[in-house]
């Protein structure tokens, strides 16, 4: 199975464009950031990212550069020819979702991970009461669907 979801942030702007027949295209970077330290700094791994159609659309329309965005796709891979007839590979992913990928007040943070909970003095707040009517259900084991 080739599918892939990552969550990072937008390396630069992505810009809207057209096929000849009018279909919507979008290449973007995207920085994934590795979840450990080298050398005691963050590093991050980019990949390729084109989204075809509406998702190219939403990609373009409500992210910028920094921007954290989740991307659901598959990997696919390609082979061109460069300016010197050089032959060369790409890998890319193809974009089958995108969503909103964190809260930009945390944008500082590298990881765009919600808000922790506010701090309780070192003691549990206990659960709350579970209070409704609940019955036995009775059903012959023959009737259940499973």
């Amino acid at each position: 199975m080739n599918k892939t979801v990552m969550t990072g942030r937008l390396v630069e702007t992505p810009e809207l464009r057209h096929t000849p027949n009018g279909i919507s295209v979008c290449r973007f970077r995207l920085a994934v950031d590795r979840p450990y330290l080298v050398d005691g700094k963050r590093t991050a791994d980019f990949f390729d990212v084109i989204a075809w159609r509406q998702s190219a659309e939403f990609v373009c329309k409500y992210f910028t550069k920094g921007k954290f965005i989740i991307v659901e796709g598959r990997f696919e891979t390609r082979n061109y020819d460069d300016r010197n007839g050089v032959r060369r590979r790409a890998v890319e992913l193809i974009v089958d979702h995108v969503e909103f990928g964190g809260d930009s007040k945390r944008a500082d943070d590298g990881r765009g991970l919600p808000d922790p909970p506010p701090e309780t003095n070192g003691q549990a707040t206990p659960p709350a009461p579970v209070s409704g009517d609940f019955s036995e259900m009775s059903a012959p084991a023959d009737d259940l669907p499973f």
